[in-house]
């Protein structure tokens, strides 16, 4: 799944494509791409409006639009935005095609169909989209000293791995990033947070803010299957600088410890044994 850095990268590209463009027409044939109202609601809220800047909430990708509505896009497991031309094949699994009068065309692939778009009223956003209401802190956006991140992880009871993807808690971080985030800050995935010393969580709040803008910087990770592009169908480079994440049975970077994988709510945890304690 695209994570805060693939997001981040793809909201950049679309804010400097789109900004300022108006909607000509949209079509929308996926049967599961609109899950909150129609196919015709959306088409008829986006049709004629203007693209004016777009925004990012943890992993949800905001276009503000100059009606006052956001258009929203989560690109859950295997998502993506392509910038386009009418005229350019549509790759299999295109379910959202927005065309644009300036004759540039905004497509939504989505091979897997968990993805989604809707249009909503920021100021209904608690009744009508309350998963994205009520996201935590996200690390990219949202200024925080570390005296507060550590009086947030010393108050709970979580595994350190549960509490970095707890959407509810930190915004945008999933299974590549908070291995890599614990890697950094040499802590176990399953170690308790309210067992961290001081010098811990200084070392974790670093190891996310560190983690998160290196990956920014190297436009996402793209992993074999390659289903993470940008707007325009490059992948991203963060993968050549991963530290544990798919890297079983190879040395650990830091140690030279062999980098184990186990499974963690049902996904693969990468995780050195020897220098994450």
């Amino acid at each position: 799944m695209p994570e805060l850095p693939e997001v981040e990268t793809v909201r950049r590209d679309l804010d400097r494509e789109f900004a300022g463009k108006k909607v000509k027409s949209v079509q929308v044939t996926g049967v599961r791409s609109v899950r909150r109202g129609t196919k015709a609601q959306l088409a008829k809220r986006l049709a004629g409006r203007t693209f004016k800047t777009a925004k990012r909430k943890g992993k949800y990708i905001i276009v503000v639009l100059d009606s006052g509505e956001w258009f929203v896009i989560h690109l859950r497991m295997s998502g993506q935005l392509l910038k386009s031309t009418p005229k350019a094949p549509k790759p299999k699994h295109t379910h959202v095609v927005i065309d644009f009068t300036q004759g540039s065309q905004l497509r939504f692939v989505d091979p897997r169909t968990f993805g989604e778009v809707f249009v909503v009223d920021p100021a209904k956003l608690a009744e009508e989209a309350p998963d994205l209401a009520e996201l935590g802190w996200d690390p990219l956006d949202d200024p925080m000293l570390w005296v507060d991140f550590a009086r947030m992880v010393l108050s709970r009871r979580q595994q350190l791995k549960a509490l970095l993807t707890d959407q509810h808690v930190i915004a945008g971080l999933g299974n590549i990033y908070s291995d890599e985030v614990l890697h950094a800050a040499g802590l176990r995935y399953d170690r308790q947070s309210n067992t961290l010393t001081v010098q811990e969580v200084r070392r974790l709040f670093r190891a996310i803010l560190e983690v998160v803008h290196e990956a920014v910087a190297a436009r996402g990770s793209s992993l074999a299957d390659e289903q993470y592009v940008d707007l325009h169908g490059r992948p991203g480079s963060y993968q050549e600088h991963h530290q544990v994440y798919g890297r079983e049975g190879k040395a650990c970077l830091r140690c030279r410890a062999t980098i184990e994988r186990t499974k963690w709510g049902g996904r693969s945890t990468f995780y050195c044994p020897s220098c994450q304690v």
